[in-house]
């Protein structure tokens, strides 16, 4: 189901005496309506872990879009200065009957597609909260579809960057949290499409050879977290900039496990060694100066394990980051 912005959750300091210079984010942001001006960064909440429930992941990622926009509104304004809050599309199987159950993952999924085409064909920017990574595969069909509608003969190339700790393509008979990229190749294969796929920050001990092997023979790019230090940042530049040369339009996924756990215990799968802050934020700064940065998500906040808010802030922080970057 889809449910309008709450905007009771933008509330935050007032900064009164320091005039248009002191405003925040929950003083300009709106909910999203007919008069929303193109060009506007459009947030719309994805409130679903029934893909980490189905990977036997930790729940309580479907209260992160809230706990984001909670973060979020207190944060100061500088170059972005429009956004509209597009609401969120809802996956919650305890409001459902045990009829209702079976396929609430793929309707979540198919809805939440209709909502990014939509925003998309307004000529909106989406920043997509989640909520578990699941949510990836209903962002690229949105996308997909998108410029389907738009496209000649030759079929669009789509650049996916994904800042994970895992690969996500697993085999299963059941789609998850882990095998939503699997599932965005196959619809590429189908579509005749290629299929371009780049992961920085891959744990060597939480992916099997088997994803290793899948990633290999659909030809991705990626690096382990283990080569994402500041003494690799040429190499790390030089990856991205042959892969962003080969592709027109980019979808960008961060997963919120890539960064460790000490920076963001607010995940289902927190990770031990993981990508530093800076280094998520150089690479989150290389993809949105692209100029090819189309459709942007952020994956897996889980307030159920936070600490002091700490997860969320962070998450926050990426979040503002690149839609400041987008806007300057």
């Amino acid at each position: 189901m889809k449910e309008y912005a709450d905007m009771k959750l933008w509330q935050g300091r007032i900064d009164a005496a320091d005039g248009p210079l002191g405003m925040r984010w929950h003083q300009i942001v709106k909910s999203l309506s007919p008069l929303t001006p193109s060009g506007s960064l459009a947030l719309l909440g994805f409130a679903c872990d029934a893909g980490v429930v189905r990977n036997h992941g930790r729940p309580g990622a479907r209260c992160g879009p809230a706990a984001l926009r909670r973060a979020l509104a207190n944060m100061p304004v500088h170059a972005c200065k429009q956004v509209a809050d597009a609401g969120d599309v809802i996956c919650l199987p305890e409001r459902m009957t045990s009829s209702e159950l079976q396929n609430d993952l793929e309707v979540a999924q198919e809805l939440l597609a209709q909502e990014v085409q939509a925003l998309l064909g307004r000529g909106l920017f989406p920043l997509v909260l989640g909520g578990g990574h699941e949510m990836a595969f209903g962002s690229f069909q949105g996308l997909a579809a998108h410029l389907a509608g738009r496209q000649g003969a030759a079929p669009p190339r789509i650049g996916i960057i994904n800042l994970d700790a895992h690969f996500d393509l697993r085999m299963s008979d059941q789609a998850s949290s882990a095998t939503a990229f699997r599932q965005i190749a196959e619809s590429c294969a189908e579509r005749g499409w290629p299929f371009h796929y780049c992961v920085l920050g891959v744990s060597p001990y939480s992916n099997t050879e088997a994803q290793f092997e899948r990633a290999r023979q659909l030809g991705a790019v990626w690096r382990l977290d283990e080569e994402m230090a500041w003494v690799q940042m040429t190499e790390i530049r030089a990856v991205l900039a042959r892969f962003l040369s080969a592709v027109d339009h980019v979808f960008f996924s961060i997963c919120l496990d890539v960064l460790p756990a000490a920076v963001m215990p607010a995940v289902s799968a927190p990770a031990p060694h993981g990508v530093g802050l800076p280094m998520v934020e150089v690479v989150l700064d290389m993809v949105t100066d692209s100029d090819k940065l189309i459709l942007v998500e952020i994956a897996e906040l889980n307030p159920a394990y936070d600490i002091d808010n700490q997860g969320a802030n962070v998450a926050a922080r990426l979040a503002a980051r690149v839609a400041n970057n987008l806007a300057a």
